[in-house]
C-alpha cells in the first residue's frame, strides 16, 4: 500500500473513534481547554491538494477548518489537536503540501485576547463581554434615549434566551439598514463592532456621519446566536453554532449562516452534524434563522440596506456564495464595494479584498446575504469578514475592537452614500 494511502487510513481510524467518543467541544465538566492545539496554514499547490483537503475535511470532523478549501494557492486554516498533529503533518508532507505552523497554541491566544483588567460596572470597547452585560447595555439606551432607541426581540432561542437588538430611529418612515452580526458564535469581534456602530450612531459629532444616522431608520441585532455566543463565554471559546439538539444527532447545533432557504444543504454546506458547517434537518430549522427571516420579511417593504458582519479574513463581500450566479445589480454593488474597500484602508492601511462570496472566499450555499437579496429583494446587501488575515483568527485581542470598528464604519459610510446618492437619482 502507498505511504500516503497508510497516512489516510490511519487518520480514518482515528476519525472512526473520535466518533464514538463524546465530542471534545461537549466537554463533560469545566470550560473547553484548547492546550497545544495548532492552526496549521496549508498552500494547495494543485486540484490534487485541494481534493485532498477537502477530503480530510468532510471524513474528519475533529480538525476545525478555520477557512474553507476551495482553490489552488488559496491558504487554508486548520485547527488540529495534540493528539492529531504528527499524523495530520505527515499527510501533509507525503501529499507534498506545503504548510506551516501559524498559531503555535490556540489556548495561549484564548488567555491573551482579553484586556485582563478588571471590569467596570459600565460598558465599552476595551474587552469583549458576555451577552448579559450586552443586553443590559441596549436596555440602557433605551432609557438614555427615550423616543429614539427601542428594543426590539425578534424572538426566543432554542434554549430560551430572547434573540433581541434595538431600532435606531430619529423620525419613522425613513428607508431601513438592517445590521446582524454574530452568527457564528466563536466571532466575537462582530459583537463588540456592531456595539461600537450602535454608540457611534447615538454619540457622534461627525457631520458627515451624523446625517446618515438621522437618514435612516436602524435595526441592529449584535448577536444573531445568543445560545451559542453565551457558550462561547462560559464552556468553549471555539464555538461556531447554534445550540440546538435532538436524539438522532451525534453533535450539537447547526450552521446558522447555512440554514436560509438559498439553495439550501448545496455546495459549501455539510450533512453531518459534527461538521462545522452542518446545514441542519431542514431549511430553517433553527429557531433563530426562521424568527429572523420572518422579522425581515415583516419589514421588507423599506429594507433598502442589509449588512452583516463576520470574521476573520478582510473581506467584503456581495451575492451570492453558491456559484457564479450574479445579484441584478452586480455591477452596482461591486462599484460600491470598492469605493467602500478604499475607504477603510484610509484610516490605518487595511487591506480588504471585494467580490462575489463565490469569489473572494468559498462556496457557501444557505447564507443570509443571499437568501435577503434572493427572497426580498433588498438592493444594498454587503457582508463583511473582518479582522484579521489569520494571525489571530478568531481570537483578536481586545485592544483591536476600536481599530476594526472604526474603520468598519468608515466603509459602512461609503456604503451608505452611495445608497443614498443612486437612490435618489432614480
Amino acid at each position: 500500500m502507498p505511504r500516503v494511502a497508510v497516512l489516510l487510513l490511519a487518520l480514518t481510524t482515528l476519525a472512526s473513534v473520535a466518533h464514538g467518543a463524546p465530542p471534545q467541544t461537549e466537554a463533560a465538566a469545566g470550560r473547553a481547554r484548547y492546550d497545544g492545539h495548532r492552526v496549521y496554514r496549508v498552500q494547495p499547490a494543485s486540484s490534487r491538494h485541494v481534493a485532498i483537503l477537502q477530503e480530510i475535511q468532510r471524513r474528519y470532523p475533529q480538525l476545525d477548518f478555520w477557512t474553507q478549501t476551495i482553490a489552488i494557492s488559496r491558504p487554508v486554516d486548520v485547527m488540529v489537536p495534540p493528539e492529531l498533529q504528527e499524523r495530520i503533518t505527515e499527510t501533509f508532507n507525503g501529499y507534498a503540501m506545503p504548510y506551516s505552523i501559524f498559531i503555535d497554541d490556540v489556548q495561549r491566544l484564548i488567555d491573551n485576547e482579553s484586556s485582563h483588567r478588571q471590569r467596570a460596572a459600565g460598558f465599552d470597547w476595551t474587552d469583549y463581554y458576555p451577552l448579559e452585560n450586552v443586553y443590559s447595555w441596549l436596555d440602557s439606551l433605551v432609557e438614555q434615549y427615550p423616543g429614539v432607541v427601542s428594543s426590539v426581540v425578534i424572538g426566543s432561542t432554542f434554549e430560551g434566551r430572547e434573540q433581541r437588538g434595538v431600532k435606531i430611529s430619529f423620525g419613522d418612515g425613513k428607508p431601513v439598514v438592517f445590521l446582524e452580526s454574530g452568527a457564528h458564535a466563536r466571532e466575537w469581534i462582530t459583537v463588540a463592532t456592531a456595539t461600537y456602530i450602535v454608540n457611534e450612531l447615538l454619540t457622534s459629532t461627525n457631520a458627515t456621519f451624523r446625517a446618515l444616522a438621522e437618514s435612516f431608520d436602524w435595526y441592529v441585532v449584535p448577536s444573531t446566536n445568543p445560545d451559542g455566543y453565551e457558550y462561547t463565554h462560559t464552556s468553549n471559546r471555539m464555538w461556531r453554532k447554534t445550540r440546538s439538539q435532538s436524539d438522532d444527532r451525534l453533535c450539537v447545533g447547526t450552521d446558522p449562516n447555512r440554514n436560509w432557504d438559498y439553495y439550501w444543504l448545496d455546495e459549501g454546506a455539510s450533512p453531518i452534524s459534527c461538521s462545522e458547517t452542518y446545514a441542519g434537518p431542514s431549511v430553517f430549522s433553527e429557531v433563530e434563522t426562521r424568527t429572523l427571516s420572518e422579522f425581515l420579511q415583516s419589514i421588507s417593504d423599506d429594507l433598502l440596506v442589509y449588512l452583516s458582519l463576520h470574521s476573520y479574513s478582510q473581506l467584503l463581500m456581495i451575492p451570492y456564495g453558491l456559484n457564479y450566479e450574479r445579484p441584478d445589480n452586480y455591477d452596482e454593488l461591486m462599484e460600491i464595494g470598492g469605493k467602500a474597500v478604499d475607504a477603510l484602508k484610509q484610516r490605518y492601511g487595511t487591506q480588504y479584498q471585494y467580490g462575489t462570496i463565490y469569489d473572494i472566499i468559498y462556496p457557501a450555499a444557505g447564507g443570509s446575504i443571499d437568501w435577503v437579496k434572493k427572497a426580498l429583494g433588498t438592493r444594498f446587501v454587503f457582508e463583511w469578514e473582518l479582522r484579521d488575515e489569520g494571525q489571530y483568527g478568531f481570537l483578536l485581542p481586545a485592544d483591536q475592537i476600536v481599530p476594526t470598528a472604526l474603520e468598519t464604519i468608515d466603509s459602512m459610510v461609503a456604503i451608505l452614500q452611495e445608497a443614498v446618492a443612486r437612490t435618489a437619482s432614480r
